[in-house]
């Protein structure tokens, strides 16, 4: 029982099942037809409607998050003030995380 279990997680038995999937798909895509006209062809089907310009239709990330920042408003307010933008000072605040992460663990693993 074991012994079929460990096929089924052996890194090369799965390399080996992604090469030859993708062989296959190549195949199957190489029987498409290779003649595509530029302009007309290259168009989204819209039912006959004309497409409408990229800044109508364009959803501003403001308008999706909206109702999280307002009912959040105090909490980012109190974010914005924090973050200054700069790398440097995310990459130290992970640092200072995981540090205390990491002394939090070493303690409970002591404890236990």
């Amino acid at each position: 029982m074991i012994e079929s279990v460990e096929i089924y997680w052996n890194p090369l038995v799965w390399l080996i099942a992604f090469i030859v999937i993708a062989i296959v798909a190549y195949i199957i895509r190489a029987f498409g037809k290779k003649e595509h006209k530029k302009g007309e062809q290259a168009k989204p089907f819209l039912s006959g409607v004309e497409e409408p310009s990229k800044e109508a239709v364009h959803v501003r990330g403001g308008n999706v998050y909206w109702g999280f920042v307002e009912a959040l408003k105090g909490y980012y307010g109190a974010m914005k003030k924090m973050h200054s933008g700069r790398v440097n000072d995310y990459v130290a605040w992970f640092v200072v995380i995981a540090s205390i992460l990491f002394v939090v663990l070493f303690a409970l693993e002591a404890i236990l």
